[in-house]
């Protein structure tokens, strides 16, 4: 009965409704608009929890499994999320995550990402879907202690509230979709938390 709803409301696309509109909600009483003008995009490669699903080899993390991209707002709230196997490079699925904010409608003026976004995507993205790449890198100065990236920072809080989520620490979905709608499930619990 329960994978019935489920089923159901990922079809209707219920979970992509919500989300939006508790994070306009949660945005509004924290005196901002409803509507996120500035998202940071970056992805999270997570390890496999069964031997069934797809999966690939992320060769700089050293993880097995699949990738998460993900765009948030500046609170750190998911505004797309897109999910491949793991050896897929960022800059190739920048892509469909830009498709997944479009037909989200959601209206960033500007989307900050870190190198691995860099080259002829950006423009591409540009001319496709009208958004903004800005690219934040590291300073090449030497850094005694941690020193966190202007902006950038959010979007590794929003990895580590993931991370937080039982669910969400191994991939243990079988299908890309499943996975995505966790995600989803999780950032509306975090969302209802902070109303």
């Amino acid at each position: 009965m329960v994978y019935y709803y489920y089923s159901k409301w990922s079809n209707l696309e219920v979970f992509d409704l919500l989300l939006s509109k508790l994070r306009e909600k949660v945005r509004q009483n924290r005196s901002q608009k409803a509507e996120a003008s500035l998202g940071i995009m970056d992805s999270q490669s997570v390890r496999w929890g069964n031997n069934r699903s797809l999966n690939g080899y992320d060769g700089g993390k050293k993880v097995k499994g699949i990738k998460r991209h993900v765009v948030v707002d500046k609170n750190g709230f998911l505004l797309a999320v897109m999910v491949s196997v793991a050896n897929i490079h960022d800059s190739k699925a920048a892509l469909l995550l830009m498709k997944t904010l479009r037909y989200l409608l959601i209206p960033l003026d500007v989307i900050i990402a870190d190198g691995g976004y860099r080259g002829e995507i950006i423009e591409e993205i540009r001319i496709k879907f009208n958004y903004i790449i800005q690219i934040v890198m590291r300073s090449d100065r030497k850094v005694k202690e941690f020193e966190p990236i202007d902006k950038r920072w959010i979007i590794e809080r929003t990895f580590s509230w993931f991370d937080n989520d039982r669910r969400l620490c191994r991939n243990y979905e079988l299908l890309m979709e499943s996975s995505e709608n966790m995600v989803k499930l999780s950032a509306i619990k975090l969302l209802l938390n902070k109303i």
